[in-house]
């Protein structure tokens, strides 16, 4: 594979772009957690509650 000459400005460029990648990134995953965190929420009050008051 060849390598293709890099100007000097390009690097800057680079990591700016990763920066905003990765920021993209990290609010995908916040918003992700977000999300997981409220199903488990609804998900919670519908199994029997550990102190068996509801058991017959």
């Amino acid at each position: 594979m060849s390598q293709e000459a890099v100007p000097s400005s390009q690097p800057k460029g680079l990591l700016q772009q990763m920066e905003e990648l990765m920021a993209a990134l990290n609010a995908d995953l916040s918003q992700l957690d977000a999300d997981f965190g409220q199903s488990a929420e609804r998900r919670a009050p519908t199994p029997t509650p550990a102190d068996g008051s509801d058991r017959a």
